[in-house]
């Protein structure tokens, strides 16, 4: 009987951020058209389960570099979660206390994370959207002099995916063909570092963005306000509060700008929640693949482009998180705490450790 093997990294790693990156690329089995390849790039392979772990990196090693950020000085950043707990995750690793921004509208799975990090969460009224907590980020940083992490305009949030993940899915497709990448975005900086990298490494690969169906900021054609700082100044008119945690804040991040100025997509894909959500249990039921509700949109959004691809495509979707926590969200309605009926007859069918009945 075949057995599987491993035989190690070949490397011991020095801190848990040396493990972030080089997430893999896994082919999807059965839920694709049976006429073209699906890949997903499964960022929640990350130590902090997402995307954001690397961004999270770069910005304080970046600010390290240039004195940006003092030894033991306090960090602050305003997050949906993820970028949170990737920052949280650092901060721990490198010794800096950390204070998070946050609206109450977002999963409380995300602030007992951090928490449980280390990380101090302050919530801010889920009203005020996603300009409220980006406004109490600012405001506390410059009352206390602590360093503001700033993921939405700095440089260093896109140079991350430029130097890394372009150049994993890169090497991941070397000489081979890839038709499609497809993600969404939250501050940018995937699409703007894929962007750069892509057009020129790649040129043949067209690059699709996706954004929330009601929040449709990047197609209204609207650029909100910004300041010197390039800082937003406004929440966007057209947005629409979303059930895709992690996508699109009520502004136009500076670090997207990039991507929509250089043209670093080449079609805009609207996807409503339910779709979303039903994508991400797919991938969770069928292919084994535990992810969350931006993940489930950005491949929800991979399979209406299918819809009138060529035969033959072959498609890399980024998926940013992993599942967990999304468990108090309406991504996990309908799974049941207590036993079903088909749960119930399956153990009444052998006379072991019976359950009492309800």
């Amino acid at each position: 009987m075949p057995t599987r093997r491993t035989q190690g990294r070949g490397r011991r790693f020095d801190s848990v951020l040396d493990t972030i990156g080089d997430t893999p690329v896994i082919r999807i089995n059965r839920i694709g058209p049976d006429d073209m390849t699906f890949y997903v790039k499964a960022e929640a392979f990350n130590p902090g389960g997402s995307v954001k772990d690397r961004l999270a990196l770069n910005i304080i090693e970046a600010a390290e570099a240039d004195g940006r950020l003092k030894p033991g000085q306090t960090v602050v950043e305003a997050t949906s979660g993820n970028t949170g707990i990737g920052l949280a995750m650092v901060c721990a690793a490198k010794g800096y206390p950390l204070v998070v921004t946050m609206a109450d509208s977002f999963s409380v799975e995300r602030r007992r994370l951090m928490r449980f990090l280390g990380a101090k969460v302050v919530l801010t009224p889920r009203a005020l959207k996603g300009f409220g907590m980006y406004s109490k980020a600012k405001e506390l940083a410059e009352a206390n002099g602590w360093f503001l992490a700033s993921q939405f305009e700095t440089p260093d949030n896109a140079d991350i995916h430029e130097h890394t993940t372009a150049n994993e899915v890169l090497a991941d497709f070397a000489g081979e063909r890839l038709d499609y990448v497809v993600t969404g975005y939250g501050t940018g900086g995937t699409v703007s570092g894929l962007g750069r990298v892509l057009r020129r490494e790649r040129p043949e690969t067209r690059i699709i963005l996706s954004e929330p169906a009601n929040a449709a900021i990047v197609a209204s054609g609207y650029v909100n306000t910004r300041n010197s700082a390039h800082q937003a100044t406004e929440s966007h008119p057209a947005f629409e509060p979303h059930p895709i945690q992690g996508w699109t804040p009520d502004f136009i991040p500076f670090v997207l700008q990039e991507a929509i100025d250089k043209v670093y997509y080449d079609d805009l894909i609207p996807i409503a929640g339910p779709d979303a959500m039903t994508w991400s249990r797919r991938l969770a039921a069928e292919e084994g693949i535990f992810t969350g509700i931006s993940a489930g949109a950005t491949f929800a959004a991979a399979m209406k482009v299918a819809e009138s691809a060529p035969k033959g495509s072959v498609f890399l979707v980024m998926l940013p998180d992993t599942g967990e926590r999304y468990l108090s969200t309406p991504l996990f309605d309908g799974v049941a705490i207590e036993m079903s009926e088909e749960e119930w007859a399956i153990s009444r069918s052998t006379p072991t450790a019976q359950m009492a009945a309800e």
